[in-house]
C-alpha cells in the first residue's frame, strides 16, 4: 500500500455517497493503479473506500485529487505497469476462453 493525502474533494459526482467520498486532508492508502480508458488518466484505488457497483460508472478515484511522497511515484508507476500487464493476461485468457466455447 502507498500512503497518499487527499487534496481535492471537489465535484463529486452525485453518484457517489458522501460516506465513499473522499476527506481533503485526511491520509488514504493505494492499493491499485491504472490508466482508465477512454479518458486516459491515472486512477487509484484505495483501502479505505471501495467504490462499488452502487456508484458505477465510478470504480477508482482519480490520482490527481492526492498528493504522493516523491520517493512512492515509482512505486506506483511499478502498480500501474503490473496492472496493465495483468489485464493483458486476462485479456489474452478471455479471448482463448471465448474461442474454445465458440
Amino acid at each position: 500500500m502507498i500512503k497518499c493525502i487527499c487534496v481535492d474533494d471537489s465535484n463529486k459526482p452525485s453518484k457517489i455517497p458522501d460516506h465513499k467520498w473522499i476527506k481533503k486532508g485526511q491520509e488514504y492508502h493505494v492499493i491499485f493503479a491504472l490508466y482508465t480508458m477512454p479518458q486516459n488518466k491515472l486512477a487509484v484505488q484505495l483501502n479505505e473506500i471501495l467504490l462499488d457497483e452502487s456508484c458505477a460508472p465510478y470504480e477508482y478515484f482519480r490520482a490527481d485529487r492526492f498528493n504522493f511522497r516523491s520517493e512512492d511515484l515509482y512505486r506506483i508507476m511499478d502498480m500501474v505497469r503490473l496492472s496493465s500487464q495483468l489485464n493483458k493476461q486476462i485479456n489474452e485468457n478471455t479471448e482463448r476462453y471465448t474461442s474454445v466455447c465458440d
